[in-house]
């Protein structure tokens, strides 16, 4: 019995398959067990035109493929190489089980590149189970990017045969290729930006408080609202947001280009965070994933090391709202169906926007509010206080004037968010500030006597629960981190304080 190893999706996460395959007396026929999907069955046919195209002669024998394990579902036609190969080389001595084989076959016995063999490749060398792998040639240069993988590519079924047979003597088709951006190194981690603001700040004139409140979220990855008239600037904010965010690490590249590989998107390997917007009418299954059969990741699974993005956020269903406090809770997303249970990662920044009212000008001056007072509380109340608790600013949108002028550029807050995060780092911080955990609190988050002071007291006047404490110290900490300040003092837990929902 000869073995090759393969792969099949579980949810967003590979898990390995061993291809076994046994000739045996009997009747000739082809056959592959294993929950074989229907592409897989449909390889057969594949295979056959592939290997008689290469001077391949089928013995009269029983011919079986097994997928392990039998109890796992298998989809793909990355398994055509693999399949191929455990009949071709079924007659050599040589030990196969330790190479990965990836292709789609043509009729001619090409090897042609799958959807999927990315993200496929990726989850495997984050679990660290694969060490070499013969690819198409074709996706060679998209694969260079993973790293800790000899790569081998084959552009027919004849190249990988020899390859096989020859495995001794040959060497990897390429180098690992690194990121090519600005980039700077702090305790041995590598950090990635770019200097790219496609959409910029100065471009928004006057709003100095919602553009200060959006630097504190950048630098901490703090969940945001923005409360204000139509028209005031909430959408332009946010979709700026997503240039002045801090750097990535390889692995949060990679993982991106994971993600863009499975919504089908060429994946560009630049360290430029994510930003979904999903619309209010948005149905639960699309924000967070499903299926019967296959759970699918959704938008906030997409979102991973980014940007969601709320519009017109209290016109999202109750369902909605209420099922995201656990994912901006937990940083993961569970979908649990039936016939299947998956969990996907979800360490997100919040964004949400909102009109004061239904008709938008309770706040303006100029324009009379057509709404009234039980319609505004019906409005105000599809937010409730379990998911407000997970907000950590709340910001009401200035007056537009005619006077209003540019301030900041993009490239000045990117600025400030570099060096605020690089002094975290510096400090031995591995998370964001608002993905600090309790003791990780106790330990960056450390207060003056004076802060600590005005902190018993804000307590004591507005009541605060454990989480607004702690929501407060970590907001106070960005804020530090922008002064390099080691220790919070009483300016900078003010600061946070007026973020607070009122």
């Amino acid at each position: 019995m000869k073995k090759i190893l393969c792969a099949t999706y579980e949810g967003i996460d590979a898990k390995v398959v061993d291809v076994e395959s046994t000739l045996t007396r009997g009747l000739p026929s082809f056959s592959v067990v294993g929950m074989a999907s229907t592409s897989i069955n449909e390889s057969k046919e594949r295979v056959k035109s592939a290997l008689l195209s290469n001077d391949f002669s089928f013995p009269p024998k029983r011919i079986t493929l097994s997928l392990v394990p039998s109890d796992l579902r298998k989809d793909g036609s990355q398994f055509d190489l693999s399949i191929a190969l455990m009949i071709a080389l079924n007659g050599v001595d040589d030990d196969f089980s330790e190479w990965f084989a990836f292709g789609e076959l043509g009729l001619d016995g090409t090897v042609k590149e799958n959807t999927y063999l990315y993200p496929l490749l990726l989850s495997l060398a984050n679990q660290k189970l694969i060490k070499k792998a013969l690819v198409p040639y074709s996706s060679l240069e998209k694969l260079s990017k993973i790293p800790n993988i000899e790569f081998y590519g084959v552009k027919n079924l004849q190249d990988a045969i020899e390859l096989l047979k020859n495995q001794t003597q040959v060497k990897p088709s390429i180098n690992q290729i690194g990121i090519e951006y600005p980039n700077y190194n702090i305790k041995n981690e590598i950090f990635y930006y770019t200097k790219e603001y496609k959409d910029d700040f100065k471009d928004v004139k006057g709003q100095e408080v919602a553009k200060r409140a959006s630097l504190i979220s950048a630098v901490g990855f703090h969940n945001i609202i923005l409360e204000g008239s139509p028209g005031c600037g909430k959408s332009m904010i946010a979709s700026r947001l997503k240039y002045i965010l801090p750097p990535m690490r390889i692995d949060e590249i990679l993982d991106m280009a994971k993600l863009d590989v499975l919504e089908l998107k060429e994946p560009l390997f630049k360290p430029l965070r994510n930003m979904r917007s999903p619309h209010h009418t948005s149905t639960p299954a699309s924000i967070f994933g499903g299926g019967s059969y296959k759970a699918q990741i959704g938008e906030v699974g997409l979102a991973h090391n980014g940007i969601l993005f709320f519009d017109e956020l209290p016109h999202f269903s109750k369902n909605v709202l209420e099922a995201l406090r656990e994912p901006m809770q937990d940083n993961r997303i569970r979908v649990s169906r039936v016939n299947s249970k998956v969990e996907y990662p979800a360490n997100f920044l919040f964004i949400g926007a909102m009109n004061p009212c239904p008709c938008g000008n309770l706040l303006d001056d100029t324009k009379e509010c057509r709404c009234n007072d039980l319609e505004i509380q019906r409005y105000k109340n599809r937010l409730s206080d379990p998911f407000l608790d997970r907000i950590d600013i709340f910001v009401v949108m200035q007056k537009v004037s005619r006077d209003d002028k540019s301030s900041f550029t993009s490239e000045e807050l990117h600025q400030k968010v570099l060096d605020a995060h690089k002094f975290s780092k510096k400090r031995g911080q591995k998370n964001f500030n608002a993905k600090l955990n309790d003791e990780e609190i106790e330990k960056f988050c450390v207060l003056d006597d004076e802060a600590k002071a005005t902190l018993d007291m804000a307590i004591d006047r507005f009541a605060l629960s454990f989480r607004s404490i702690k929501k407060i110290q970590k907001v106070s900490r960005s804020i530090a981190d922008l002064d390099s300040s080691e220790v919070i003092t009483k300016k900078h837990l003010l600061e946070a304080l007026s973020y607070r929902k009122r």
